[in-house]
């Protein structure tokens, strides 16, 4: 197992070589730098952390500047953990770029939603909404009934209403990997994915 982080560039579409559109999601991966290595002996689990997106050292406390300074990086945004296995051969200090992906390859992508704010049924659960007729006119994007009326007398957890909708962490699995341009760190992902642009994604292998 292999991961790397990336920032959302954006959506657009390129032709395979049966010269078919293809839409494609465009992600900005690394290079990204280990920065820590966990082993089950001392940290009780398995993970290596890498440090993506350089950021302002007046933006960095100081407990992170010697941890950064420890493994002889400059001052990244972000800090992830991943779980590349037991024998991943890498050590703190090293550089990982998009080219540990090849095309062809199904991957798992974990970003955060885009947040809609506070949304009703129709939008947020995909409600029919009330009949068009029949003196519904004010009832046309409304939930209806929500529950019963002697008994139980509540309404119960989890009955799909309106809220706040996205902002969540979502992942998708089984993304394939249409192009990588290492010259460029960038990563060419079929469909869309989670998130906005210039967000944080992750993307794992299997």
């Amino acid at each position: 197992m292999a991961g790397i982080l990336g920032l959302k560039v954006g959506m657009t579409q390129i032709f395979d070589n049966d010269g078919l559109v293809v839409p494609v999601t465009v992600i900005k991966a690394g290079p990204c730098y280990v920065t820590q290595i966990k082993t089950k002996e001392k940290d009780g689990y398995n993970a290596v952390q890498l440090a993506f997106y350089d950021a302002k050292e007046k933006r960095v406390t100081k407990p992170l500047k010697g941890h950064f300074e420890k493994a002889g990086v400059s001052p990244k945004r972000f800090l992830v953990e991943f779980d590349f296995g037991e024998d991943h051969g890498l050590k703190v200090g090293d550089e990982l770029k998009v080219d540990i992906l090849k095309e062809g390859t199904q991957v798992k992508v974990s970003g955060t939603s885009k947040g809609k704010g506070f949304q009703g049924v129709v939008k947020r659960h995909h409600f029919n909404g009330g009949p068009k007729t029949h003196g519904q006119s004010d009832r046309w994007r409304a939930p209806g009934s929500l529950g019963q009326s002697s008994y139980p007398s509540r309404v119960f957890k989890g009955l799909r209403m309106a809220g706040r909708m996205g902002g969540k962490r979502s992942t998708l699995k089984n993304v394939k990997v249409v192009k990588v341009d290492a010259e460029n760190n960038l990563l060419f992902l079929k469909g869309a994915v989670p998130g906005s642009r210039n967000s944080l994604v992750e993307i794992t292998t299997k």
